[in-house]
């Protein structure tokens, strides 16, 4: 040996380790770390004793517990109560006035008169077919639509008409006695033509007819002498459609062919 040499020492013997690679060793106590605080993991995922008996011995159909729900119960709902408005009928449009009346050759209250009557008679007798516009003829030849319709608010004339006395001694004219004792036209001796519509009082009498409806014949009032007109010239059944018989009744008012004309040319005008 040199002088230099290192002299031996004696060695003991070494235990034999298992040596566990390290990163199976990191992985697994990561496992158990996940397993202590997720609390999704069942106790039966981390037994596999459990996960066995859980297979083997399934749990009876007494031991499982039914909740039976409770049935729901609505209240009744009570529909709302249907508030209906009532709706007042439409008015009818009132037709517009002729241009005899709107031009003011027609009064507004004789027109209404006249009007009035033919529509009355319509009613009453509407095989006689009477206008207003023959009403009015009569009336502008005998009166001017009672003075151009100065009348009150019933119809009745501010000024009374009457016609000459007939005694005979105007041209034409026939003697005519008293019929009435002088109580419509004021002369106890002879007659004479009363009112818008010039009515004997004997002729008024038979045919007087109450207008206005106010419970008297008076033929010093528009809608009654306007009424008392149509109803004369309907009389005997005519059908004053036809202008042969329109003229039978004009004639009968008055017989005088130039009294028809005028009055059948003052119509149509109408």
């Amino acid at each position: 040996m040199g002088r230099h040499s290192t002299p031996r020492r004696s060695r003991k013997p070494l235990l034999a380790t298992a040596l566990v690679p390290v990163g199976l060793a990191a992985a697994a106590a990561t496992a158990a770390a996940a397993q202590q605080h997720d609390p999704g993991v069942s106790r039966a995922a981390q037994s596999p004793t459990s996960q066995l008996h859980a297979a083997t011995h399934p749990a009876s159909a007494s031991s499982v517990s039914t909740v039976t729900p409770s049935p729901v119960v609505r209240p009744a709902v009570t529909p709302p109560s249907v508030i209906r408005t009532p709706v007042s009928p439409a008015k009818p449009t009132p037709a517009p006035l002729p241009a005899s009346v709107t031009t003011g050759s027609v009064p507004d209250s004789s027109y209404q008169a006249y009007r009035k009557a033919s529509e009355t008679l319509a009613r009453e007798q509407p095989g006689c077919g009477i206008g207003w516009t023959l009403i009015a003829g009569i009336g502008k030849v005998e009166s001017h639509h009672a003075e151009n319709g100065d009348v009150d608010a019933a119809g009745t004339l501010r000024t009374p008409i009457y016609g000459p006395t007939l005694d005979g001694t105007l041209a034409g004219n026939q003697v005519v006695a008293d019929t009435d004792g002088g109580q419509l036209d004021g002369d106890a001796v002879h007659d004479r033509a009363v009112g818008p519509m010039q009515f004997l009082p004997s002729t008024w009498e038979k045919y007087a007819e109450d207008g206005n409806g106010d419970g008297k014949t008076d033929p010093q009032n528009i809608y009654d002498a306007a009424l008392t007109t149509g109803r004369y010239l309907c009389d005997g059944h005519l059908n004053l459609r036809d202008a042969t018989q329109q003229v039978t009744a004009v004639l009968r008012y008055n017989n005088s062919m130039q009294y028809v004309d005028d009055v059948l040319g003052f119509s149509r005008r109408y």
